[in-house]
């Protein structure tokens, strides 16, 4: 066995295998990796190379070249970027003299959170859509959301992180005041922005739909108009609308108005033989302080002219 250990075919086989488990420099570069670090846009930002390397003389690369934005090298090694922009963003690592990767992160710049714009939509008496405008911050970002009656417990808004809206179900309307609660975060901090509605102010049903116009057979005046309850408002019964017709002979200025809880309704002082524009919209019946739907869209009829040709 001595005599196998100090032949040369061992001995090659010995070397090529110590060298074969030297650390690669890819390998060096992936455990030094520290993965994102954010900074506020119009800042100075310092990136330290990993450990102090105070007495060393220290590269920077950005996106490996060595091109770099305004910027100095402290004498412990760390990259300290003046009043950053956009373009300072990616990916940066440093090197000792010899060409040795010693540390790697990846710069985003933006900005912290601010309050945002919110307004909330209520289409019926089960369902708030919140939705809210941000400030932009370049950064990535998440929000919680949650929502309560005066006195109640917080409830989660669902939230849609890419349309920027939360949704809450069965709210309770019989609650004065409500208040929603949205936490926004990205890498530079958070912020919370609070807002108080009420809910039977906001209430607001969507424009009735199938909206229908018909002259009546023999009536040169009457007008017959149809339609059906929005679908987003589920609970006729409960909770009824109450219509608002208005119509006017084309290039008129003023409209005549009908209120109808129910459909279809027919119109007796139609202008004969003119063209007519029709529009309907809907209100909770009972709660006056709740808002009127948008008009549904114009439609343009003619009352019945009698036998043509």
């Amino acid at each position: 066995m001595p005599g196998l250990l100090s032949s040369p075919v061992c001995l090659t086989v010995i070397w090529f295998l110590s060298w074969s488990l030297r650390p690669s420099r890819a390998q060096i570069w992936t455990d030094e990796v520290s993965g994102v670090q954010y900074g506020r846009l119009e800042s100075n930002v310092t990136l330290a190379c990993g450990e102090s390397r105070t007495g060393i003389s220290v590269l920077w690369h950005l996106n490996n070249s060595s091109a770099l934005p305004w910027h100095k090298v402290t004498s412990n090694g760390s990259l300290v970027l003046l009043h950053t922009d956009l373009s300072a963003q990616g990916d940066y690592s440093c090197y000792d003299d010899h060409g040795l990767l010693l540390h790697s992160v990846t710069l985003r710049l933006g900005h912290p959170p601010g309050l945002l714009s919110i307004s909330c939509q209520v289409p019926n008496h089960a369902h708030v859509r919140c939705s809210w405008v941000e400030k932009e911050t370049f950064l990535p970002t998440k929000y919680n959301a949650s929502f309560r009656g005066l006195g109640e417990e917080w409830r989660p808004c669902t939230v849609d992180i890419t349309h920027k809206f939360c949704d809450l179900y069965q709210p309770a309307f019989w609650q004065p005041i409500h208040t929603l609660k949205i936490i926004e975060t990205n890498g530079l901090g958070s912020e919370t922005t609070f807002v108080r509605f009420k809910l039977h102010e906001l209430l607001k049903p969507d424009p009735p739909k199938s909206v229908v116009v018909k002259e009546i057979e023999g009536h040169s005046m009457r007008l017959i108009i149809s339609w059906d309850y929005p679908s987003s408002w589920p609970l006729h019964d409960a909770f009824p609308l109450m219509f608002h017709i208005r119509y006017r002979p084309q290039g008129s200025m003023y409209w005549s108005e009908i209120y109808s809880l129910d459909s279809p309704v027919v119109v007796f002082d139609a202008l004969a033989g003119h063209l007519h524009q029709v529009q309907i919209r809907g209100r909770d019946e009972v709660n006056s302080e709740s808002q009127w739907s948008e008009w549904s869209p114009l439609i343009l009829v003619r009352p019945w002219e009698g036998q043509k040709g």
